[in-house]
């Protein structure tokens, strides 16, 4: 293996769990946000993760109405690892009473949620997290699941790395999440066992380089990198934070993180199928050393866009006008648009955390009528008000219809809707 962990106890690991057959484990991270009684049993705690839950046995997801209405996150427990790096260092990242951060690689969601709910908890409306994903496919699942969640601090952006690099010194805190050689999953992905390489490990060094290179001016001196990938080998892992180090210009956090089965290396933690209840992940964070200033956020606030009135917490709305330049895919909550006379409350508004601003009536529905309405069916409220109607389920909201007496008109959007039979 040519050295090819640079760790035996990683190796031992290894060579103990590739190749048996295991049961995936499942496990949720809850939405401090939106807190509801759930429709299955939570079983043993993620260590690293307050939030985070093992399952005794995997739940039909789609079905509940709690997981369309973001009361919860499915996320395998390794996953939640970044997220906790964060909690970590987040009170030794300085801000001007404003914190920036960026989430790099951030479909299909679980990191961005993640940091999302520290946030708010730390910071509320005193942040701005810019969630990005290249490919625009991706992007859009990353949207639905931001929405879920409820922060209207959230920016959403389909751009490469290198549209990052104009913004000087913009970010307090990056999140890189970088695509690998995916050894994690061996594991499960006999496939993706079977198309490893040393060309593929080597290829996916140089892409990660180069993605860290082109973003590198928009961290600020000061500023930390969370670096990671679900992988094992020293190439991508420990050799590429040494890269950063000495390439870019920073130094390693020595982070003092301790959990059972999570393996130390030089400069982070690996953890491995076998010793952890979860998949493949890697993750260390390093200050950045090198000059780059504090870019000055643009001037003004952000209206109507393409006719969508859309809600920004005030700080946010000073940045608005850089964020702009990213040409976000959403930014905020969307509120609404008017047809005609009549407005139309957007979809997202009625998971975000402003919906009480706007003074919609709700209405509870049965877990029957629920499903039916996430599978974009036309349902009947007769005993409830005329016009438009946000309805919930134990609570939560799930979207808007408009009741026009006989039946409501659907206002689910169609990318959003249950397909499967029930």
């Amino acid at each position: 293996m040519e050295d090819w962990f640079k760790d035996s106890s990683i190796e031992e690991s290894l060579h103990s769990f590739l190749g048996e057959p295991h049961e995936p484990s499942v496990s949720v991270r809850l939405n401090p946000s939106k807190p509801a009684p759930l429709d299955f049993g939570l079983g043993d705690k993620v260590l690293w993760c307050s939030d985070g839950y093992f399952l005794d046995s995997r739940p039909l997801f789609t079905a509940d109405p709690l997981f369309h209405a973001g009361a919860y996150y499915v996320q395998d427990s390794s996953a939640m690892f970044p997220g906790r790096v964060f909690e970590e260092i987040l009170p030794s990242v300085k801000a001007d009473g404003f914190l920036r951060v960026l989430d790099l690689c951030a479909a299909p969601g679980g990191k961005t949620t993640y940091l999302l709910s520290v946030l708010e908890k730390a910071l509320p409306g005193k942040f701005l997290l810019t969630a990005n994903e290249v490919e625009n496919s991706r992007a859009t699942i990353l949207c639905d699941n931001v929405a879920r969640w409820g922060s209207s601090s959230a920016v959403v952006t389909s751009v490469d790395p290198k549209a990052f690099s104009p913004l000087e010194g913009y970010y307090d805190i990056i999140l890189a999440d970088v695509p690998c050689s995916g050894e994690g999953m061996f594991w499960k992905d006999k496939k993706a066992l079977e198309q490893w390489s040393p060309q593929t490990v080597d290829f996916c060094q140089a892409r990660q380089r180069r993605i860290l290179s082109d973003v590198w001016p928009a961290l600020r001196t000061g500023g930390v990198l969370i670096y990671s990938t679900c992988t094992f080998n020293n190439k991508e892992n420990d050799q590429n934070v040494s890269w950063i180090a000495r390439t870019l210009g920073a130094e390693v956090i020595d982070l003092k993180i301790s959990y059972p089965g999570i393996i130390d290396t030089k400069f982070g933690f690996v953890l491995v199928p076998g010793s952890v209840r979860g998949e493949g992940q890697y993750c260390a964070a390093l200050v950045k050393t090198s000059p780059a200033g504090r870019r000055a956020a643009g001037k003004g606030t952000i209206g109507p866009k393409k006719d969508i009135q859309v809600y920004l917490p005030e700080p946010l709305a000073k940045d608005a006008p850089v964020m702009e330049r990213l040409k976000p895919l959403r930014m905020g909550t969307a509120v609404g648009s008017y047809k005609g006379k009549d407005f139309i409350p957007h979809p997202d508004l009625a998971l975000s955390g402003v919906l009480d601003k706007y003074g919609y009536e709700r209405v509870e529905l049965s877990l029957y009528l629920a499903q039916s309405y996430l599978r974009r069916e036309a349902i009947a409220l007769p005993d409830a008000p005329l016009g438009y109607l946000a309805v919930t389920y134990k609570g939560l909201p799930l979207g808007f219809v408009k009741n026009i007496g006989k039946r409501c008109n659907n206002l689910l959007p169609a990318g959003r809707r249950i397909r499967m039979e029930l």
